[in-house]
């Protein structure tokens, strides 16, 4: 198209290098206008000493949510649909675990959850390059653990009693809302706006619990990298059969009826996952083949 198109490509690198420079600023400030909310938020409390144990006790909740999730929900759904050692499976993942704890990013940790499924654990690689960015895309499960204590914890210090419905309804949102939040850090904090307007509480007390959300934000994420992986294993598992190497499933094909008798498998040593009933034994079921084309 010419000098025209070259004027629109400018444009664009100009406005890329200007929106870049604009959120290096913004990151180099975020940290001073978050320290003054807090301030902001800390003086207006009535009693700061209940507020700080409360802090704590919300801490606790969430990191003792969410390690419980993976020690029994992951690892249990992974032991009764795998029938494997989840601990022996969560050892392969600790480079991924711990890439998680540091970067608070699922996207930035897939490189690292890739190589530790696919090498050192031996998940084929088509099953994980379909589940993992999936995974990091939808599969939030710590952020929406994460969300709907943090909701409870704005209710209580507010004084507000949550009926059997918004408790539901906080549920269901926060789930929706963790499916919609990006995989970047603190991204939960976005979305939770979501989850407590649906249920009419106060938006402005997030500032509250942004003092240690640097912390619950990498342990979730941690979390959510481990839901990844594990569902991974799960397909890899339940697919395994259609993830044989096609080299052999070719001896399995139904044109063993064509060999001679002494190349087909005894009754005794038949394979049960053959496809068909006249399976061979793969060794010799190549020879045959070279035999034939000469």
């Amino acid at each position: 198209m010419g000098p025209s198109a070259r004027l629109m490509l400018d444009f664009f690198i100009i406005m890329n290098e200007i929106i870049m420079r604009l959120v290096r600023l913004i990151m180099w400030y975020a940290p001073v206008g978050i320290v003054f909310l807090i301030i902001g938020k800390i003086l207006g409390l009535q009693d700061l000493a209940g507020t700080a144990a409360g802090l704590g006790l919300y801490m606790l909740t969430v990191i003792s949510g969410l390690f419980l999730h993976l020690f029994v929900t992951l690892m249990g759904i992974y032991f009764l649909v795998c029938r494997k050692n989840p601990f022996v499976y969560f050892k392969g993942l600790f480079q991924a675990f711990f890439m998680a704890l540091g970067t608070a990013s699922s996207s930035a940790t897939l490189p690292i959850t890739f190589k530790c499924l696919e090498e050192t654990l031996g998940i084929d690689a088509r099953v994980t390059r379909f589940v993992l960015p999936i995974g990091a895309t939808v599969n939030m499960d710590g952020t929406a653990l994460y969300e709907a204590v943090a909701c409870i914890f704005i209710a209580q210090i507010n004084e507000i009693t949550l009926s059997i419905g918004q408790l539901i309804t906080i549920s269901i949102t926060a789930t929706l809302a963790a499916i919609g939040a990006a995989s970047v850090p603190s991204a939960g904090l976005v979305t939770m706006v979501l989850v407590l307007t649906s249920v009419g509480l106060p938006v402005n007390d997030i500032t509250l619990i942004l003092a240690v959300d640097w912390m619950l934000d990498r342990i979730r994420t941690s979390i959510n990298v481990m839901g990844d992986a594990y569902g991974a294993g799960v397909v890899a598992h339940l697919c395994r059969k259609q993830l044989v190497n096609p080299a052999r499933r070719l001896t399995s094909v139904c044109i063993a009826q064509d060999l001679p008798d002494h190349l087909r498998k005894d009754d005794a040593n038949t394979d049960a996952d053959s496809d068909c009933d006249g399976d061979v034994r793969p060794i010799e079921l190549e020879e045959h083949a070279r035999k034939a084309d000469a």
